[in-house]
């Protein structure tokens, strides 16, 4: 009993006493992960609030489906921008640079089969992009458990084994190393007797990118298992440039076609023939890119997930705060009062250079609207996250409507483009499109939510 009585106390000391020092007050579990609202770079802040939703003017069209509306949206960060050709060559890169390199290590596992490790000296050729060896001295036990217990499922591309990203890839084929390295990188690229003027051209078909989500919505209305509600996409990341041809009967756009995504003179314009399951997985990526800097930092916190605006926040980012607007910049006009074109759009019939454009301008052209966007009305119209109903606008909620019916493969796009006409360059007017399906005057910009609540007092 003795015993006891003195183990008691001792428990009773420490829980008392504490390690905390809050002399057994609440005060809350505080986060050792650093966190502040960085504005991602390229982006603006828009503040959030209500507006008045829908048609407010004229319906010319008789679409009769923008019915108006009073709703409030949460504050968010938006590209200022459409995404351009230089920022999704940045996506189509990582994942060309991802295939290749996962190739060169499954290569140089199997070229090494037989030898023997302690005899090998440092490695060599193809042996450079062998999988990542992890550090098993210094792991810890997580680590261990997860090298030991994952790091070998898979097969081919669908392993989860570390890829090496520290030595450079070759790409110049007289600089290729070893037969093993030859053979991966031939296999990378179209054969020559397909390849237009013996040009070595890597196969796009490769650029898959496969990314996994959690189906949120569906989950909380089950409430089943987790793992029922994990999917997996694979996506081909590299955009139609046929779509400058298959748009356009009888009209010469092979220029286009040929250059517009490739050339250096078009980095800046906005990227088109991209689907809208192709600008998901861009923002997938985009997020994962920040993240893995985040971690890099140990003591950063996550960032929110990029993704595709809905349309009522890209209605409301459009109006740049200015309620009852027709068009980004304000009044009723295409054009300033000095007579020049606020927009790129088509103005006259069969006259798509009148505003000193004749396909897509570069992407931060033209004013921005209050909110500091470019091109919230012309240039290439945007994939929302929102799909299309006629009656969506009775069916949505007046908090962040979004009508995101799964099954329904048609798509809303805002903000009309270079060859549309005035009526689809104004802040409510609505079209949709398929989500498999790439134009060349469709493209898209990204969103991120603002967490928490900046009030001024």
């Amino acid at each position: 009993m003795k015993k006891i009585a003195i183990l008691a106390l001792l428990m009773s000391i420490i829980y008392s006493c504490g390690s905390s020092g809050d002399r057994g007050e609440l005060v809350g579990v505080k986060s050792t992960r650093k966190w502040f609202a960085e504005k991602p770079y390229g982006m603006a802040k828009i503040p959030g609030g209500s507006f008045t939703m829908g048609k407010q003017d004229e319906d010319p069209m008789g679409a009769m489906n923008a019915p108006t509306k009073t709703v409030t949206v949460q504050p968010f960060y938006m590209d200022e921008t459409e995404i351009t050709n230089s920022e999704y060559k940045a996506f189509v890169f990582w994942v060309r640079d991802s295939v290749t390199r996962t190739k060169l290590a499954y290569q140089a596992e199997f070229a090494s089969m037989g030898d023997d490790p302690a005899a090998s000296g440092r490695p060599d050729g193809i042996q450079l992009y062998a999988f990542a060896s992890k550090d098993t001295v210094n792991e810890s036990a997580y680590e261990k458990y997860m090298r030991e217990n994952y790091y070998e499922l898979g097969e081919g591309l669908d392993s989860i084994k570390p890829l090496n990203w520290q030595e450079d890839i070759i790409w110049e084929a007289s600089e290729y190393p070893d037969a093993d390295y030859v053979e991966v990188m031939d296999s990378l690229y179209i054969k020559k007797d397909e390849a237009l003027n013996g040009i070595r051209t890597f196969n796009t078909k490769l650029l898959n990118y496969r990314y996994y989500w959690f189906d949120n919505e569906a989950a909380a209305k089950t409430g089943k298992n987790r793992r029922d509600f994990l999917k997996n996409e694979v996506i081909n990341v590299y955009p139609d440039t046929t779509v400058w041809i298959k748009d356009f009967n009888y009209s010469y756009n092979d220029p286009m076609h040929q250059e517009y995504f490739a050339h250096k003179a078009y980095e800046n314009y906005p990227v088109v023939g991209v689907t809208w399951n192709q600008a998901k997985a861009f923002c997938h990526w985009r997020t994962q890119t920040k993240n893995n800097f985040q971690r890099s930092k140990r003591k950063l916190g996550l960032v929110p997930s990029f993704r595709l605006p809905t349309e009522a926040e890209w209605e409301y980012a459009a109006r740049g705060g200015l309620d009852y607007a027709k068009y980004p910049w304000g009044g009723p006009s295409t054009t300033s009062d000095r007579g020049c074109f606020l927009a790129n759009f088509k103005p006259v019939r069969g006259d798509y250079a009148a505003d000193g454009a004749l396909y897509t301008v570069e992407a931060m052209s033209y004013n921005p609207n209050e909110y500091g966007l470019f091109n919230m009305a012309g240039n290439v119209s945007e994939w929302t996250n929102t799909a299309y109903n006629q009656m969506s606008y009775y069916m949505g909620s007046t908090m962040n409507p979004n009508v995101e019916i799964k099954e329904n493969r048609r798509k809303i796009i805002r903000g009309g483009s270079w060859k549309d006409v005035a009526y689809f360059l104004e802040v409510s007017s609505r079209d949709w499109e398929y989500a498999d399906t790439a134009r060349s005057y469709i493209g898209f910009r990204t969103v991120q939510d603002y967490l928490g609540t900046n009030k001024s007092n």
